[in-house]
């Protein structure tokens, strides 16, 4: 393995652990792609505060469970994220299978578990992954490696949604998502088998404020980790709002089809598609070189090839006939995506060496929870936003604020190593 972004798999634990993160990530994606459909064809616009919950659970329980988890060893707390969200999963299919269409309240727990899952699971695997890599310097390649699960998922769960929508029950997609939680945490189980030492971390006697607050404090001392953090809201909101709300919605009032049977749904499944077929292709770029010495440049202009793909969304709506708008959607998606890994490579490794080991789940925890922060607080204007100026409108300019972003960030730390 020549690759600098293959050798760390290597080692057992890393193959296992990215072998259970691909699986699961691809099974979101299924279920991602499903509910954004089901949601929007119900409730329209509305469909937006199913996301306003999901970021808000998000938001609650990175500020309020994170000292609770930070008591556990970190593999047993993704052990029980996974089992979690698999559990909540089965329920809602069993419920489906019974009504013969999804009931409300399923998707609101659904929402609900899986999105605390998630506020539990990824800052326990980001404080995982340095003791599983035995030499430090392959660190900013096993970041990309693992950051190649979520790319790859995009690529092949929405295409998988779009190809075997008519072949397979909506509802057996969330069963598929069951079942690669399920693979998860099997996976994280053989690492514990495998590296057995994990140490428990000793008792901080602290309350919820204190333990939200040392997070936040941990970062304030990094200046463009800082500076990333105070935008992050801004950033996922708006790539929210456009790709998972704004996205269907053009799709749908426009008639789009896919050439492939599916109609719609498989058309947005072949947008999203493009997203994860340049964001795979970005990780293996960036994952092969070694670290930048001025990593604010690299990760704002990942802001602007967001924005400028973002917009492009709105723009292909707007001026694209049609037959010709699904090539425009895709076009534009892909170039946005070029920019995520740009950023969330070197933000991930940044936080692994530079900040202090004991701090980092809640280092992590404060950029998640400003993210849902963001994203609660677009998705709540969203619905009355886009009501108000039009959706492409509104996705627009979306795109315009990472991109304005991302210039002022270039401005400011262009010099900075």
């Amino acid at each position: 393995m020549r690759l600098p972004l293959l050798r760390p798999l290597r080692e057992a634990p890393v193959a296992l652990l990215w072998g259970g993160l691909l699986t699961s990530a691809i099974g979101d994606q299924l279920f991602v792609v499903v509910l954004s459909w089901i949601a929007v064809r119900s409730f329209g616009t509305a469909a937006g505060y199913l996301a306003v919950l999901q970021a808000g659970v998000q938001l609650a329980t990175a500020l309020l469970a994170g000292r609770h988890a930070d008591g556990f060893r970190q593999r047993h707390v993704m052990v029980a994220a996974d089992l979690a969200r698999a559990a909540i999963l089965l329920l809602m299919v069993a419920a489906w299978l019974q009504a013969g269409d999804p009931p409300a309240w399923t998707l609101v727990a659904a929402v609900t578990v899986l999105a605390a899952g998630l506020a539990v699971f990824r800052p326990a695997m980001q404080a995982s992954l340095p003791p599983l890599v035995a030499d430090a310097s392959l660190l900013p390649a096993a970041n990309a490696l693992l950051d190649t699960t979520e790319r790859i998922a995009r690529l092949l769960g929405p295409g998988l949604v779009g190809v075997a929508g008519t072949m397979l029950p909506l509802v057996h997609f969330v069963t598929i998502d069951a079942l690669t939680f399920l693979a998860s945490a099997g996976a994280v189980l053989a690492i514990i088998r495998l590296r057995p030492g994990e140490r428990r971390p000793p008792p901080r006697r602290e309350g919820t404020l204190a333990s939200i607050l040392r997070g936040f404090a941990t970062v304030r001392r990094h200046a463009l980790l800082f500076a990333v953090l105070c935008v992050t809201w801004a950033i996922n909101g708006a790539w929210y709002a456009a790709f998972f709300l704004g996205l269907p919605l053009m799709i749908t009032r426009a008639g789009v089809q896919s050439p492939f049977p599916g109609g719609g749904l498989a058309a947005y499944g072949l947008v999203i598609s493009a997203y994860g077929s340049t964001n795979g292709i970005a990780t293996l770029v960036l994952g092969n070189r070694r670290q930048t010495r001025r990593p604010g440049r690299m990760i704002f202009a990942g802001d602007i090839f967001l924005g400028l793909g973002t917009a492009g969304l709105g723009v292909s709506a707007l001026l694209l006939p049609p037959g010709q708008m699904l090539a425009g959607f895709m076009a534009s998606a892909a170039f946005a995506a070029i920019g995520g890994p740009m950023q969330d490579i070197l933000v991930a490794t940044l936080r692994q060496t530079e900040l202090p080991a004991p701090d980092l789940p809640a280092a992590v925890r404060t950029f998640m929870a400003l993210a849902s922060a963001g994203v609660l607080l677009t998705l709540a204007m969203a619905p009355s936003v886009f009501d108000a100026i039009g959706v492409p409108q509104a996705v627009i300019g979306c795109g315009l604020i990472c991109a304005a972003i991302g210039i002022a960030g270039m401005a400011r730390f262009w010099h900075q190593a």
